[in-house]
């Protein structure tokens, strides 16, 4: 199977950016369809209260992947401005760079996880019924960080070369063994909750060992071990790109922890129920974070070509597109949203009832405001492949205060459900930050 190199400094933007998407946006399905799969056994076979665990670990563990994608993207945004340079010599020593760095990172990590790991869920006021499988299920995703970590890198490193299609095989056949796995371990072995953390990092494995093999075959990206030797130039400039986007995931996480804390105060059912819909978040962005990967790739290659034009028409295709598709998405949940929801609440009909009221009005709330969201990622984005990732930092930080600030006081002038308007303020106050930062660094290059 060969890898599908992708020169974007010419062609159509909106057709590149369109193309580009599509393996994206088509990986990305698979791997939300094994957390799905992942939610899904857990709340059907395992009950309210282990989904409600699930749930109560979700943002630790998205803070987590938060910060291994920022750390992992923000190296990508350096190797893509390389490759749309054509300065392959410097390509190859930021790949081995970035490859010891992230191993580093992954240690700290792997450490940081586990010891603080209890000291937040109780934090977070966790309820005693629920806090040791939520306990459980972080000790093994930490564990795992390594491999995440690999994954992760592999697929920022192809997508900054214009590979989107081999990322997609590496989650379609990860996404199979995932699915395989959550029903052998969970049912068939009896493991429970740990049963479906091991089944998703074997899939992450897989899929690492999948991106290698291939990215092995690339000629120009044959490294040398001095590639891997570290200069303290070349490092400080990776992590003045992955720094930033890592602690912009962090602070958001960080953000969406306090909105558990609160969650956390409304009881199991509440918990789950929110649970439920987070689960669906995945579906809801999905082409966004698709989008949003191809504006990183198509921006940082068509900057390192000094083809700044190019950047402003590609924006413009990009936003036209994803408001197109939020608007679709947004539909499909209204109409569907209830049937995707059933696939993971069980129980006796009065506590279905209760959940499944709770986890559908989330849902409509977000599926009417994502045009919000998918502005957010294209241009959250594209500032990111212009080489700027402070200002989307800066961005992060606005949602963090927006959220915490909404889910304080949303409630009480609206109840337990202004809880859910929270995610929208936040983006809101991201997308101020961002497209005022756009138009003024679209300013500074042109001029």
């Amino acid at each position: 199977m060969a890898v599908h190199v992708k020169n974007m400094t010419t062609g159509k933007p909106g057709k590149l950016i369109l193309a580009f998407s599509l393996s994206l946006v088509a990986g990305n399905v698979f791997q939300q369809l094994y957390t799905v799969v992942d939610t899904m056994v857990v709340g059907k076979f395992l009950g309210v209260s282990a989904l409600a665990a699930l749930g109560a670990s979700d943002w630790m563990n998205w803070l987590m992947l938060g910060v291994i994608q920022g750390l992992t993207q923000g190296f990508g945004i350096r190797m893509a401005q390389e490759f749309g340079a054509g300065r392959t010599d410097d390509l190859k020593k930021s790949v081995g760079s970035a490859a010891v760095l992230s191993m580093l990172s992954a240690i700290v990590l792997v450490a940081a996880g586990q010891f603080f790991a209890r000291p937040v869920l109780t934090l977070l006021q966790t309820p005693q019924e629920i806090i040791g499988y939520s306990l459980l299920y972080l000790r093994i995703m930490f564990a795992g960080v390594p491999i995440v970590m690999v994954y992760n890198l592999l697929a920022c490193i192809l997508r900054s070369l214009g590979d989107s299609r081999t990322p997609l095989n590496a989650m379609i056949v990860a996404s199979v063994t995932n699915i395989v796995l959550d029903y052998l371990f969970v049912m068939g072995f009896g493991w429970g909750i740990a049963g479906a953390a091991a089944a998703t990092l074997i899939a992450q494995a897989v899929s690492s060992v999948f991106c290698f093999y291939h990215i092995k075959k690339i000629a120009f990206l044959k490294l040398a071990r001095t590639d891997f030797h570290l200069e303290r130039e070349l490092s400080a400039r990776l992590f003045v790109l992955g720094l930033p986007m890592a602690f912009q995931n962090g602070i958001i996480a960080i953000g969406g922890m306090i909105v558990q804390f609160v969650v956390n105060g409304y009881g199991v059912i509440f918990i789950a129920g929110f649970t439920a819909t987070n689960k669906l978040y995945g579906l809801l962005e999905i082409a966004g974070t698709s989008y949003g990967y191809a504006m990183v790739t198509y921006v940082g290659q068509n900057l390192g070509a000094g083809r700044y034009d190019r950047i402003k028409s590609g924006m413009r295709a990009a936003m036209g597109i994803a408001m197109a598709t939020s608007a679709f998405i947004a539909v499909c949940m209204l109409v569907f949203g209830k049937f995707l929801l059933g696939l993971f609440i069980s129980g006796t009909p009065e506590v279905v009832e209760q959940t499944m009221r709770i986890a559908y009005f989330y849902l409509a709330v977000m599926s009417v405001c994502l045009p919000v969201l998918y502005v957010l990622h294209v241009t959250r984005s594209a500032l990111q492949g212009m080489g700027n990732t402070i200002l989307p930092m800066l961005s992060g930080v606005a949602e963090f205060v927006m959220r915490t600030l909404s889910v304080i006081f949303l409630p009480l002038l609206l109840g337990e459900n202004g809880i859910f308007f929270a995610e929208i303020a936040a983006w809101l106050g991201a997308d101020v930050v961002l497209v005022i930062s756009y138009f003024s660094q679209m300013k500074k290059l042109q001029g």
